[in-house]
């Protein structure tokens, strides 16, 4: 166990975390709903009793090979294998080491390296990618690794400890009595390495049970729903999407082992999908998605959304749409949620705050210099402690220093104000702020802005160093088909929508594709550096007046 057993009783009689984990509750609904779907592929249903059966084979195939603690890393696609995977774990008793489906092998390696992890499930093949050679290839980058398992119906061990892969039977041990509880280290996954190598975050499951009943409750869900977690599962958002609220639910999810806008569309339709979870650059392409412009999206009733600024224009054509209501969690990975949106808030309150803040969050304002300014409502740096947080970052005393305040606030990195009525409203984050001759621009504001020009398929917008200024705000976009933009353009129509001219972009980059980091979230630090790149080799503006 990794929290006070105190607070954890406290939670337990309070309605918010659970005495029984994820594993019992699949175990449930298997036996009362045994052919009922659990996961809907594009080609492949799995059932409740198929996901419980499967998840027993293959934890009982981990038993054989790892002690209890042992960290396992899961490389899989976002499929019904990766939950699979993911429950087995839970069933070995073992914790897994989450890794994004798109991550190259310095960050794979990296992750096995720092968590320890000996071991690796994957498929055959990954992304095109022959797997057999995946140890030798970490090797050289740092990790240790001693097995390899290929998932799937019938897994098959490698042992990978010597310079060539040897295939060796797999030798099972019943799990009786191993099995994680719901406040025991369950995950050790990544900040989604936006900029440089990640950190990993310390999860356990009763934060994110609560976390899937808030959202239950913010969306009005019902026992009838049908799911679509769009978002890469390791990660915080596509973990309770698409691992634990639909258990909790006990309904079914829609998942692509690739993310692919068209099909999406075709998916939403075929199954009803009622519950879309998705960050906030999916749905964009889902709005611009030829498919989804044919296809029948009616049935859906919520959005979840987040990773990144929404952006009222997209969010509203969305619930013009389809009919749904946009809702989001104002939180992260390591925080959970500290504020969030229902489906009886205004248009408004939903599309343009991070909604009210959650009660039992405790949730501060702090200024620069660490003091609580909490009773002015900001702006400010959150930070808040309850039963919807993370364990922290693993082994990381400097990182952890950094993330609390001293009276165990965890703090996050955006700026954000609070209003009478309670609901918090971004600002920026403070990786977010151009500071531009001495002024602060929030690229948050100047993109959401960018994002409303009807050529523009896909904005980010980043800080570039600039002599004169110290930087100056450049807007890299992708362009939606047939059309072009010049900088002219750009800075006609945003001073049509009534930006203010000290927020105008003074640089734009088109690209064909914004980098995007393995949660699915447009990498800002590599696009910051892309920008940077071409901009070194160009003139340099004329200076913008005010």
């Amino acid at each position: 166990m990794i929290v006070d057993p105190r607070e954890a009783a406290r939670h337990i009689e309070a309605g918010r975390w659970s005495d029984r984990p994820l594993g019992a509750l699949v175990r449930d609904h298997a036996r009362r709903r045994p052919d009922a779907p659990a996961y809907i592929e594009p080609g492949r249903v799995t059932t409740w009793s198929a996901y419980d059966s499967r998840a027993d084979g293959l934890a009982a195939a981990l038993a054989g090979l790892c002690e209890p603690g042992e960290r396992v890393g899961l490389l899989l696609p976002d499929s019904a294998d990766f939950h699979v995977a993911l429950l087995a774990t839970e069933r070995a008793g073992l914790v897994a080491v989450g890794i994004g489906a798109r991550a190259g092998d310095a960050e794979i390696a990296h992750l096995l390296a720092r968590t320890g992890a000996r071991g690796v499930i994957t498929l055959p093949e990954h992304r095109g990618r022959d797997m057999t050679g995946l140890a030798a290839a970490l090797r050289s980058h740092g990790a240790d690794l001693t097995w390899h398992l290929f998932g799937g119906d019938a897994p098959r061990l490698l042992d990978v400890s010597g310079t060539v892969p040897v295939e060796r039977p797999v030798r099972t041990r019943d799990p009786a009595g191993r099995a994680l509880g719901p406040n025991d280290l369950w995950l050790l996954n990544s900040t989604s390495g936006t900029t440089g190598l990640p950190k990993c975050v310390v999860q356990f499951q009763n934060r994110w049970i609560h976390f899937a009943r808030l959202a239950a409750d913010a969306g009005n869900l019902g026992p009838d729903e049908i799911f679509f977690g769009a978002v890469p599962a390791p990660f915080g958002f596509g973990l309770w999407t698409a691992h634990v609220a639909p258990t909790v639910l006990g309904v079914p999810t829609v998942v692509m082992p690739r993310f692919d806008a068209d099909l999406m569309a075709r998916m939403i339709e075929r199954e009803r999908v009622t519950v879309l979870c998705a960050v906030s650059t999916q749905f964009r392409m889902l709005l611009r998605s030829p498919a989804a412009a044919r296809a029948d999206l009616s049935g859906l009733r919520v959005m979840f959304t987040g990773g990144e600024a929404i952006g009222y224009t997209s969010a509203a054509e969305f619930e013009e749409r389809t009919g749904a209501v946009v809702l989001n969690f104002f939180g992260s990975n390591e925080s959970g949620a500290f504020s969030c949106t229902r489906h009886d808030d205004t248009r408004d309150r939903r599309l343009r705050t991070g909604g009210r803040i959650i009660p039992e969050m405790d949730v501060r304002l702090y200024d620069e210099r660490g003091a609580d300014i909490t009773a002015t409502g900001g702006p400010g740096r959150p930070g808040g402690r309850g039963p919807l947080l993370s364990g922290g970052y693993y082994r990381d005393d400097a990182a952890n220093e950094e993330l609390y305040t001293p009276d165990g606030h965890l703090l996050m990195g955006d700026l954000v104000t609070i209003d009478a009525d309670g609901y918090l409203h971004l600002v920026g984050r403070t990786s977010d702020i151009v500071i531009r001759g001495g002024k602060n621009i929030s690229a948050v504001q100047v993109e959401e802005a960018v994002a409303t020009h009807p050529a523009v398929e896909l904005a980010c917008v980043v800080a570039v160093p600039d002599d004169l200024f110290g930087e100056r705000v450049c807007a890299v976009v992708t362009l939606r088909a047939g059309h072009a933009l010049t900088l002219s353009g750009l800075t006609e129509h945003l001073i049509g929508e009534g930006l203010g001219k000290e927020l105008l972009p003074e640089h734009l980059i088109v690209v064909d594709e914004l980098p995007q980091s393995s949660g699915g979230k447009i990498a800002k630090g590599r696009v910051r550096d892309l920008a940077t790149g071409q901009i070194r080799r160009r003139p340099r503006p004329a200076e913008v007046s005010g």
